[in-house]
């Protein structure tokens, strides 16, 4: 059996080095999409690994019978047509664990940046803090503590619970909805002490819309939140999405930020990646990062381990 892998989308030099010294060259070419397909069956390629810019769609399952495993770094596989895949006897793994505390993190940028106006003020204060100084001080003097506030997570899975864990170290009220998880105990770690266990039953996600103060999402996708849903939240909620585009109806959104009813959008995730709708990126309440969840050096590095692992027993 072949022993390459192409890794299309990158993998991190640790989980590369993994699999080398298990005996398979890891080929990190980027490979453009249309020419997936005969690559993989030129080279013999016999795992492909991808992210999220690397589509692999029944087309290229149906020509690529060398094709064992496919692996994807990261969480969401929604670029995969996986139970197809499955189907072909295809093996497809990803990589759940690894990533949670890096989104977990990034809701917390975007929750600080919205309730200190950080996502306007960086904008600002280049172009006006020189004779607008006062302006600007008095303009963004309403900011809010995030201790004390309710913080509400839909889906409760690893990175739900990630956050939930960052937000009672805040001083936070958590509340969570998750169909498929009714109780869990948190382990609450202390500056390297033992773990306290803290146990959270969820609510429905009725109680989470109507109660919370942020809300964020933690879903594989689907279309949850529109113009019905928004109307049973608080006025002045700050909503926050590090999950799916598409997730929070963009239009009703708008709405929502224009009239007030949402105070503030921290968005990493849009309806139209790679090209988000030009009145979300002109929105001056929303907060905009180019889907980075999982962009920091500590999760590649334990993305690319348990991939490798995860590849390596694959395909014994």
């Amino acid at each position: 059996m072949s022993k390459k892998i192409l890794a299309n989308d990158g993998i991190d030099a640790v989980g590369k080095s993994l699999l080398e010294k298990a005996g398979y060259t890891v080929v990190t070419d980027k490979v453009a999409q249309e020419n997936l397909a005969k690559e993989i069956n030129d080279k013999g390629y016999v795992a492909l690994t991808v992210r999220s810019a690397t589509k692999v769609r029944k087309d290229v399952i149906d020509v690529c019978p060398g094709l064992k495993v496919i692996g994807r770094g990261g969480v969401g596989m929604d670029n995969i047509d996986v139970e197809y895949a499955r189907e072909k006897g295809i093996n497809v793994i990803n990589t759940p664990a690894a990533s949670s505390n890096s989104v977990a993190e990034l809701v917390f940028a975007h929750a600080f940046s919205a309730v200190r106006f950080l996502y306007d003020s960086n904008k600002q204060m280049p172009a006006h803090a020189e004779d607008k100084f006062d302006e600007l001080k008095k303009k963004y003097a309403k900011g809010v503590e995030l201790k004390g506030k309710t913080f509400g997570i839909i889906g409760f899975g690893r990175i739900g619970q990630t956050v939930a864990k960052m937000a009672l170290g805040l001083g936070m009220k958590v509340l969570a909805f998750d169909p498929f998880v009714s109780d869990v105990v948190l382990e609450i770690e202390i500056d390297g002490l033992k773990a306290i266990p803290f146990p959270m039953k969820t609510v429905t996600m009725e109680k989470v819309l109507q109660n919370s103060d942020f809300i964020t999402f933690h879903v594989p996708g689907g279309k949850l939140i529109s113009k019905h849903e928004i109307a049973s939240m608080k006025n002045g909620v700050i909503l926050i999405n590090t999950a799916r585009g598409g997730v929070i109806n963009e239009d009703n959104l708008l709405e929502a930020l224009n009239s007030g009813k949402v105070a503030c959008a921290g968005l990493d995730v849009f309806e139209n990646e790679p090209r988000p709708s030009v009145a979300i990126l002109k929105n001056p309440k929303i907060s905009m990062t180019p889907h980075i969840g999982a962009a920091t050096n500590e999760a590649q590095e334990r993305i690319g381990v348990e991939l490798a692992e995860k590849l390596i027993d694959a395909l014994k």
